[in-house]
């Protein structure tokens, strides 16, 4: 317990929380829309699989090689290469959602007391 704490009221803070009918607290905060990452990353190794596979088997290849092993060699390179791509696609996306940011200002709201439903006692009334 630190030394600004009373006995019984632990983790409350009187600054943090208005008192009834006081002034709700206002903060201006920073609102962007930022990519997800992962979503971008299995879409560039997807496209990477892909395009190991149009070069494995659209175009013709040496006979000495079989065209299984040529597309898991071009997988690795190409899925790899599609990956980086897409993490750094999601970079510049999120540089971009930057420059667009948008600041607003938002108020803490305090939950209303609740008052009992009557609606029941005036139906058995009647």
């Amino acid at each position: 317990m630190s030394s600004h704490e009373t006995p019984g009221t632990a983790g409350t803070d009187p600054q943090r929380e208005p008192a009834q009918g006081s002034v709700p607290e206002r903060r201006e905060v920073t609102v962007r829309r930022a990519p997800k990452y992962v979503p971008f990353l299995i879409l560039g190794g997807l496209v990477g699989v892909a395009a190991a596979a149009v070069i494995a088997y659209a175009f013709p290849g040496d006979a000495s090689y079989d065209r299984g092993s040529v597309f898991g060699f071009f997988m690795v390179l190409c899925a790899a290469g599609g990956v980086i791509l897409g993490a750094a696609t999601a970079l510049v996306l999120d540089r971009m959602s930057v420059r667009r940011a948008e600041h607003a200002v938002v108020e803490s709201a305090t939950d209303a007391p609740e008052t009992p439903d009557t609606s029941d006692d005036d139906e058995n009334r009647a």
